[in-house]
């Protein structure tokens, strides 16, 4: 495929917005495979880079391909792969580390500290074909539907903060239900959760919410608090899974944590949390607080294989869209105005979907 080109999405310029570009087909390194993506999911990260904000302005450098969660076949690899094979239906972890730093030798590589992302710091997933590292595959169950092998990803960083932890019989508060809370959800139940709290203001959310597992669904702009030391006894929920990154979403759930109560914090507030009261939230609580990157490779997909793959959870209901690569302006709106939950882009084509 040397020489031919594909085409793919692509943040342009330094400005809001991407367009459709037609790019060169990446050509496999050594090391690497070379993926005709079938399906590929819109994650949050990709908003912050449709959208412009500081951070993406930070650290992306366009014109580049984005997106990262991607799932499909391989069609070429290099001279030096010998674990993987043209025909290879095959997810990919997203950070490429480097192997050598201090958190990669002993056994915290998804820390890395010179971790590449897939879409972020190297061409992404929003096109027609892909290459990655060969030890950034993850080979999926032939019969698996695209989209849900390219969920697999971003249901990966809510296996890591929900199973940071023991849930089961536990009362747990989920604080936001976008893609990712409600994915934390879905684990809960199948972790044998008691009472599962989850916050947002979006009502179809809530709902959502409610599908997947949540026995009290609450909106955030009502006194939750209130709400979950009625419903603990006073004592409130054992664990916090805070997935939203919104100060008063992070307020209201330390408040609701019991003395000695376990946080996992995925969500990430768009500046500073300002007067977060560490000493009433966490010193005198006797809290624990985790903080959770990624996914811990690879011990969260086994992990995610094991509760997707064995229909633990069904992440269906969250992928709420199916449109072709071309309608990506569609497929962001949609995200961007709370209509859709997850939204799936076949470069190739919708047919055969599910």
């Amino acid at each position: 495929m040397n020489g031919e080109t594909m085409r793919g999405v692509q943040k342009a310029t330094a400005a809001p917005g991407a367009v459709l570009a037609t790019v060169p087909i990446p050509i496999p390194a050594r090391d690497e495979v070379l993926i005709r993506v079938r399906a590929t999911t819109i994650c949050g990260t990709d908003l912050h880079i449709y959208k412009w904000d500081p951070w993406a302005q930070s650290r992306l450098k366009p014109p580049m391909v984005f997106g990262h969660e991607l799932a499909g076949d391989i069609v070429q690899v290099g001279v030096d792969v010998t674990t993987a094979k043209v025909g290879d239906f095959v997810s990919a972890e997203t950070h490429i580390v480097c192997g050598y730093c201090y958190q990669c030798r002993t056994g915290a590589s998804h820390i890395c500290r010179n971790v590449e992302i897939i879409g972020v710091d190297r061409p992404g997933c929003f096109a027609e074909y892909i290459a990655v590292p060969a030890v950034n595959i993850w080979h999926n169950d032939p019969t698996m539907p695209p989209a849900l092998a390219a969920a697999q990803e971003p249901f990966g960083n809510a296996v890591h903060t929900a199973l940071a932890t023991n849930l089961a019989t536990r009362n747990v508060l989920v604080t936001g239900c976008g893609p990712i809370g409600l994915f934390a959800i879905g684990i809960a139940r199948a972790a044998g959760a008691n009472q599962i709290f989850a916050t947002d203001i979006n009502p179809k959310r809530l709902e959502m919410a409610r599908t997947m597992g949540a026995t009290h669904p609450l909106d955030s702009r009502d006194d939750v608090v209130r709400a979950i030391l009625n419903a603990t006894g006073g004592e409130g929920v054992d664990v916090l899974l805070e997935m939203s990154g919104h100060p008063s979403a992070i307020d209201q759930g330390f408040r609701s944590l019991r003395y000695g109560g376990f946080v996992s914090i995925l969500g990430l507030p768009a500046n500073v949390v300002p007067e977060f009261d560490l000493a009433n939230h966490i010193v005198f609580k006797g809290a624990t607080v985790y903080g959770v990157s990624g996914r811990k490779m690879f011990e969260t997909w086994y992990q995610t294989r094991a509760l997707v793959g064995g229909n633990k959870v069904d992440l269906r209901p969250i992928i709420t869209h199916h449109l072709p690569l071309e309608e990506f302006e569609t497929a962001f709106e949609l995200m961007l105005k709370g209509e859709a939950a997850k939204v799936a882009l076949y470069p190739h084509g919708v047919e055969g979907a599910w």
